[in-house]
């Protein structure tokens, strides 16, 4: 996303009220991602849940239930990619012998969403609400 910023400079070799247009860059997320993996030596990408989701160690993210208790530890084997200090293995699907594993760290329940249904002039309405439950994981290791 590209900000404009205006600015009136009244210098002497300009007339009053002249504008000139400076750009800015908001939200830039590659510097953000080099920020964040760039010095991390190794990171993955993982498939659990029907959703990827890409992980390194010390991560705590939130995935689809997993039968599985609080501080019990999780092996997730379907690892789809693999960066080691920037040798990067590629999976077809999921790479051989990788696996991620990670700690539960508590079972919770994600933000409702909620489900109306209205047909106007018959007084037929319908209100559902759902809440996902969810797993919330550590990344301890990465092994591949």
């Amino acid at each position: 996303m590209i900000q404009f910023f205006r600015y009136a400079w009244t210098g002497s070799s300009a007339t009053p009220f002249s504008d000139f247009i400076y750009f800015k860059i908001m939200d830039f997320k590659i510097e953000q991602f080099f920020y964040t993996y760039g010095g991390v030596k190794m990171y993955a990408v993982i498939k659990t849940g029907g959703k990827q989701y890409k992980v390194a160690v010390g991560e705590v993210l939130k995935v689809e239930k997993l039968n599985a208790e609080v501080n019990e530890s999780v092996e997730l084997t379907e690892v789809l990619l693999v960066s080691n200090n920037g040798e990067i293995s590629i999976g077809t699907p999921i790479v051989n012998g990788a696996k991620v594993v990670a700690t539960v760290v508590a079972q919770v329940k994600g933000d409702k969403v909620v489900n109306f249904k209205y047909k106007p002039k018959t007084g037929y309405h319908r209100k559902k609400g759902h809440r996902q439950l969810l797993t919330e994981i550590k990344i301890e290791s990465i092994n591949g």
